[in-house]
């Protein structure tokens, strides 16, 4: 079983939506985890919604610090948005292939509750396709 990081800023809602894909549909090759370079303390209401559409239960997530992870060895790490990727820790530099992947950050939609709930989506929809898509080939 191969271990995954995902990293993001605030590990309140890409990485989040990562981990619970990589782990729900790719269970069988795959444990994932997802930290924070500055954890936001939360798991975006929006991110558990969208995901619970597909089954996906984020609601006992937390948002966590990639210092939870330091010592162990993951044999992929991704980071899901730019500035985890310029901040990604040192100590990471051991881990096995490093990939970024980036992803617009759903928290910053504007708009009424359908937009923003739309942009969630959207964003899921693309770490689906991407995150999961580069892990099987």
């Amino acid at each position: 079983m191969k271990k995954v990081l995902v990293l993001c800023t605030g590990n309140s809602c890409r990485s989040q939506m990562a981990e619970g894909l990589i782990n729900a549909r790719l269970g069988d090759q795959f444990v994932a985890y997802s930290a924070g370079t500055a954890p936001s303390g939360y798991v975006h209401p929006k991110a558990i919604a969208v995901m619970g559409e597909l089954g996906i239960d984020l609601s006992q997530n937390e948002s966590k610090s990639t210092e939870l992870f330091k010592g162990q060895y993951f044999d992929h790490v991704l980071t899901v948005c730019d500035s985890a990727q310029e901040t990604c820790p040192v100590w990471l530099a051991d881990a096995g292939q490093k990939t970024h992947i980036g992803f617009y950050d759903p928290a910053e939609a504007t708009g009424t509750d359908e937009e923003v709930t739309a942009v969630f989506r959207q964003v899921r929809d693309q770490i689906a396709d991407q995150v999961l898509g580069f892990l099987q080939s």
